[in-house]
């Protein structure tokens, strides 16, 4: 083998540092924000950024004995959430309280998320790839991050920015349209770009480790998280990275 062949070269990407001011994270469960966005919402918010989570579900799916009680488990879901969004830094964390396992991306959800956009007016917004159905790495894309992915999509685009869509908000509730000006797009295969999470890996597990009833091998946790994130760091010569698909909408 020549010097040549074992030569290392370096990182083939630059980080992605456009930070918001202003951040919404739209998620189908309880917890799909921790384990896709937390390290780099983290970052974010010790910078300055303002951030929210929707949750379009409760997660009261997400049990493994079919004698769950569905709404305790959605209680308990919900309080593990609001500590989780705590350790990161979320100013407020909003449930939509639609069916665990049957999201739909119907008109009365687009409502309420582009109320929320409205409201809170964001730079950006995060939210799932409703686009993959067999991601690279071999697992199957729940159908509520897809839907809760393209309901987010079609709320930011057109409608949050159209006055005539959902025209009661703007006449009944005062809420003028606002253009989101990028979104970043988690869980997918298509990704542009990745954010630097060294320094905030440890906020993320510390999230991770507040969903308790989601965890069959907590013992794991840490491990597997660092791990992940070291693969993905490979792209940008980090330690730890989040990986996104950024699409700029301006």
């Amino acid at each position: 083998m020549t010097d040549q062949q074992i030569t290392t070269a370096g990182p083939q990407q630059q980080a992605f540092e456009e930070r918001p001011e202003r951040a919404l994270v739209i998620v189908a469960h309880p917890d799909d924000a921790d384990f896709g966005v937390a390290g780099t919402m983290a970052r974010w918010v010790r910078q300055g950024t303002v951030a929210r989570l929707v949750c379009c579900t409760s997660g009261d799916a997400g049990a493994d004995d079919a004698r769950t009680d569905p709404q305790e488990l959605a209680r308990r879901r919900e309080a593990e959430q609001r500590a989780a969004a705590a350790v990161v830094g979320y100013e407020a964390v909003d449930f939509l309280h639609r069916p665990d396992g049957a999201l739909d991306n119907d008109l009365a959800l687009r409502q309420d998320l582009v109320r929320i956009i409205r409201q809170f007016r964001p730079d950006a917004v995060l939210t799932t790839d409703p686009t993959i159905v067999i991601h690279d790495r071999g697992f199957i894309q729940h159908t509520d991050h897809r839907m809760a992915g393209i309901a987010a999509l079609d709320a930011v685009y057109p409608a949050a920015r159209n006055a005539m869509a959902f025209p009661s908000l703007v006449l009944n509730e005062g809420l003028e349209p606002h253009s989101v000006n990028r979104v970043l797009i988690f869980f997918g295969s298509n990704t542009n770009q990745w954010v630097d999470v060294s320094d905030t890996i440890d906020v993320k597990i510390a999230a991770l480790r507040e969903h308790a009833s989601q965890h069959r091998k907590p013992e794991e946790l840490e491990e597997s998280i660092r791990g992940w994130a070291r693969e993905t760091g490979v792209e940008i010569g980090s330690e730890a990275a989040e990986a996104f698909r950024v699409v700029d909408i301006r």
